[in-house]
Protein backbone atom coordinates (compact mmCIF):
# COMPACT_ATOMS: atom_id res chain seq x y z
CA UNK A 1 0.00 0.00 0.00
CA UNK A 2 1.04 3.44 -0.54
CA UNK A 3 0.56 6.61 1.08
CA UNK A 4 -2.17 7.73 -1.71
CA UNK A 5 -4.13 4.88 -1.50
CA UNK A 6 -4.09 4.72 3.06
CA UNK A 7 -7.62 6.34 4.31
CA UNK A 8 -7.59 8.58 6.92
CA UNK A 9 -9.52 8.63 9.75
CA UNK A 10 -10.66 11.03 12.89
CA UNK A 11 -12.15 9.09 15.18
CA UNK A 12 -12.93 9.43 18.90
CA UNK A 13 -14.57 7.03 21.39
CA UNK A 14 -14.67 7.93 24.75
CA UNK A 15 -16.40 6.94 28.06
CA UNK A 16 -15.77 8.56 31.29
CA UNK A 17 -17.21 11.11 34.01
CA UNK A 18 -18.65 14.44 33.75
CA UNK A 19 -16.32 16.76 36.13
CA UNK A 20 -19.33 19.60 36.21
CA UNK A 21 -22.37 20.07 34.51
CA UNK A 22 -22.45 20.88 30.60
CA UNK A 23 -21.63 24.91 29.95
CA UNK A 24 -23.83 25.97 26.73
CA UNK A 25 -22.71 29.32 25.23
CA UNK A 26 -23.78 31.36 22.10
CA UNK A 27 -21.03 32.34 19.99
CA UNK A 28 -20.24 35.91 18.37
CA UNK A 29 -21.65 34.24 15.23
CA UNK A 30 -25.28 33.41 16.89
CA UNK A 31 -23.68 29.54 16.84
CA UNK A 32 -25.19 27.77 19.70
CA UNK A 33 -22.30 25.08 21.35
CA UNK A 34 -22.54 23.26 24.97
CA UNK A 35 -18.78 22.21 26.21
CA UNK A 36 -17.43 20.28 28.96
CA UNK A 37 -15.19 18.10 30.19
CA UNK A 38 -14.83 14.37 30.44
CA UNK A 39 -12.30 12.27 32.78
CA UNK A 40 -11.40 9.71 31.51
CA UNK A 41 -9.49 6.94 33.54
CA UNK A 42 -6.39 5.52 32.96
CA UNK A 43 -4.95 2.24 34.09
CA UNK A 44 -2.20 1.61 36.36
CA UNK A 45 0.95 3.71 35.86
CA UNK A 46 4.38 3.66 36.56
CA UNK A 47 4.90 3.44 40.31
CA UNK A 48 0.81 2.03 41.33
CA UNK A 49 -0.54 5.22 41.09
CA UNK A 50 -4.07 5.23 38.91
CA UNK A 51 -3.92 8.44 36.39
CA UNK A 52 -6.87 10.10 34.46
CA UNK A 53 -6.93 11.61 31.20
CA UNK A 54 -9.32 15.16 31.14
CA UNK A 55 -10.69 16.00 27.75
CA UNK A 56 -12.38 19.00 26.65
CA UNK A 57 -15.51 18.35 24.30
CA UNK A 58 -17.87 20.31 22.43
CA UNK A 59 -21.19 19.82 20.50
CA UNK A 60 -22.28 21.70 18.01
CA UNK A 61 -25.23 19.73 16.54
CA UNK A 62 -29.06 19.97 18.17
CA UNK A 63 -29.12 16.65 19.31
CA UNK A 64 -26.01 16.30 20.94
CA UNK A 65 -26.35 20.11 22.69
CA UNK A 66 -30.09 18.76 23.93
CA UNK A 67 -29.08 15.19 25.23
CA UNK A 68 -26.11 16.98 27.30
CA UNK A 69 -28.50 19.87 28.62
CA UNK A 70 -29.75 16.98 31.05
CA UNK A 71 -26.40 15.55 32.31
CA UNK A 72 -24.82 16.21 35.92
CA UNK A 73 -21.50 16.47 37.45
CA UNK A 74 -20.67 12.79 37.90
CA UNK A 75 -22.59 11.09 35.24
CA UNK A 76 -21.17 8.85 32.87
CA UNK A 77 -20.91 9.36 29.73
CA UNK A 78 -20.15 8.17 26.10
CA UNK A 79 -19.13 10.57 23.37
CA UNK A 80 -18.25 9.93 19.72
CA UNK A 81 -16.55 12.34 17.46
CA UNK A 82 -12.87 13.69 15.82
CA UNK A 83 -10.49 15.51 17.33
CA UNK A 84 -10.09 19.23 16.91
CA UNK A 85 -7.20 21.72 17.50
CA UNK A 86 -8.68 24.90 18.07
CA UNK A 87 -6.77 28.30 17.28
CA UNK A 88 -7.43 31.79 18.63
CA UNK A 89 -5.41 34.80 19.77
CA UNK A 90 -4.97 35.96 22.79
CA UNK A 91 -3.32 39.74 23.58
CA UNK A 92 -0.26 38.54 23.69
CA UNK A 93 0.09 35.15 21.53
CA UNK A 94 -1.69 32.49 19.45
CA UNK A 95 -3.10 29.90 21.35
CA UNK A 96 -4.52 26.24 21.06
CA UNK A 97 -5.94 23.24 22.06
CA UNK A 98 -7.40 19.90 21.73
CA UNK A 99 -10.84 19.51 21.97
CA UNK A 100 -13.53 16.36 20.99
CA UNK A 101 -15.94 17.75 18.20
CA UNK A 102 -18.65 15.01 19.38
CA UNK A 103 -21.28 14.05 16.69
CA UNK A 104 -23.06 11.68 19.10
CA UNK A 105 -23.60 11.43 22.51
CA UNK A 106 -25.00 9.63 25.57
CA UNK A 107 -25.39 8.69 28.77
CA UNK A 108 -24.01 5.94 30.38
CA UNK A 109 -25.05 6.13 34.22
CA UNK A 110 -26.49 8.52 36.35
CA UNK A 111 -24.35 9.80 39.08
CA UNK A 112 -24.43 8.48 42.32
CA UNK A 113 -26.29 10.51 44.27
CA UNK A 114 -24.69 12.36 47.59
CA UNK A 115 -24.36 11.55 50.73
CA UNK A 116 -25.93 13.85 53.26
CA UNK A 117 -22.83 14.74 56.34
CA UNK A 118 -25.10 13.60 59.96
Amino acid sequence: MSADTIEHRNEVLLVGRLSATPEQRVLPSGDEITSWRLVVARDQVAGGRPGQDTVDCTAWTARARKAAAAWEAGDVVEVEGALRRRFWKTPASLASRCEIEVSRVRRVAKAAPRQRKP
